[in-house]
């Protein structure tokens, strides 16, 4: 299924062939992409990326689907997120989450999260929600806290990261600890 999901002020929603200038401007930025697997973005990498994720439904398991994040008030592309059901087993998703950073500190990531929290907890009823972060990117690391979620690992330069070893956080959330939480 195509998803398009809502909160009180974002609606997430395939890419699209008009939301080039705004993507491009922020996943261009090499501050952006510094804790992101994937380096900065020129026109053709972004025309592509949003070529390939524009038909994309979601609930393939092992797939990524991007969705952009539209601000309902100006209707501009203001980041985008990523939703995959688990490969061996679609009851474990995993997200994530990139915002421009002319509208950071907004409160728009942690709407984000909770907006896809909310579908795959209530809507798909998955069973758990994983997000692997980078172990400097204490702003991500911040936010999942934040939202209630659990750090399950810290693993210590076990990837090969733009040209260096990197550390990775683990964060989960069970479906049970979601229901206990007030910001549903």
């Amino acid at each position: 299924m195509k998803l398009k999901l809502e909160s009180e002020r974002l609606l997430l929603r395939n890419l699209e062939d008009n939301d080039m200038d705004d993507f491009l401007s922020y996943r261009s930025n090499p501050d952006v992409t510094r804790y992101q697997g994937f380096d900065a973005y020129d026109r053709e990498t972004a025309s592509e990326f949003i070529t390939s994720q524009k038909e994309i439904e979601f609930g393939v398991p092992g797939q990524w689907l991007q969705l952009g994040i539209i601000d309902k008030k100006s209707n501009q592309l203001i980041g985008d997120c990523a939703v995959k059901l688990d490969k061996h087993d679609p009851r474990i998703a995993e997200m994530g989450c990139t915002i421009s950073p002319a509208f950071q500190h907004k409160g728009f990531a942690k709407e984000t999260l909770v907006t896809l929290m909310r579908f795959l907890f209530d809507v798909q009823e998955v069973h758990r929600i994983e997000e692997t972060t980078d172990a400097e990117n204490i702003s991500s690391i911040k936010l999942l806290e934040a939202l209630g979620f659990r750090k399950e690992g810290h693993f210590f330069e076990n990837i090969w990261f733009k040209g260096k070893w990197g550390s990775e956080c683990l964060y989960a959330m069970l479906r049970s600890e979601w229901k206990g939480l007030n910001i549903q």
